[in-house]
């Protein structure tokens, strides 16, 4: 069997969100406010642990009411601003706003990095005919980032979980993917890295390869590897 298309997720596979520390300093800098250094790295270090990035780490443990939230919050817009906004509430800030700021700041282009194999793989991709899509569970419009970072003329298709109602692992999602690059889900390729998010393809027949969600200078060549598996 030849893959005739590659469905890509986002976050922690084509794109790594900035560090936490970075996310906290810019927004405290648009705010025109200050913390001592010790002061912002244990505000960052609780907002990480406590899984307020999209994009970033999960929570060690959802907020006692928030678990059916949490558990659909990609399904629209409005449950995913919730979902993050009431995470990030339990971290003090010193300023009212500065919660729905970070919410704000995690959408910009900005905020996010393509890992370094991230264009070289979907250009050799395209060169080779071979059809590429994102599928993503996410609540907000994420074609910005790509257009600013170069990878948005290699994408056939985005298929984002809040725009259709779906989030994986429901085989839906991919399907959707499918149908738009016309092709059939025995000849796709899901690569993500969330077992079982991404793993859900698996059910809709399409084969499944899994990267490491690591921090882009620790994860120079995970994805060239899927050239090889289109060959």
């Amino acid at each position: 069997m030849r893959i005739k298309g590659v469905l890509f997720d986002f976050s922690g596979t084509l794109f790594r969100a900035e560090s936490t520390d970075s996310w906290l300093r810019a927004v405290l800098r648009d705010a025109g406010l200050t913390l001592p250094d010790d002061e912002l790295t244990a505000a960052a270090q609780a907002l990480d642990a406590v899984g307020a990035m999209p994009g970033g780490g999960r929570p060690g443990r959802v907020p006692e009411g928030l678990d059916e939230l949490w558990r659909t919050r990609d399904r629209s817009a409005e449950l995913h601003r919730a979902a993050y906004t009431a995470v990030s509430r339990q971290v003090p800030l010193p300023g009212p706003g500065l919660h729905d700021a970070l919410y704000e700041r995690h959408m910009v282009p900005d905020a996010w990095h393509p890992y370094p194999d991230a264009v070289e793989v979907l250009a050799a991709l395209r060169e080779s005919g071979v059809a590429v899509g994102v599928v993503s569970n996410i609540g907000w419009d994420l074609r910005p980032v790509f257009r600013e970072h170069g990878l948005d003329p290699y994408v056939g298709t985005y298929v984002l979980s809040y725009e259709h109602g779906i989030q994986k692992p429901d085989p839906r999602l991919f399907g959707v993917a499918c149908d738009a690059l016309g092709i059939a889900p025995e000849d796709t390729l899901m690569v993500g890295d969330d077992r079982r998010a991404d793993g859900g393809a698996a059910a809709l027949g399409c084969e499944v390869f899994f990267v490491d969600h690591l921090p882009v200078v620790r994860r120079p060549e995970g994805l060239r590897p899927v050239l090889g598996l289109v060959g």
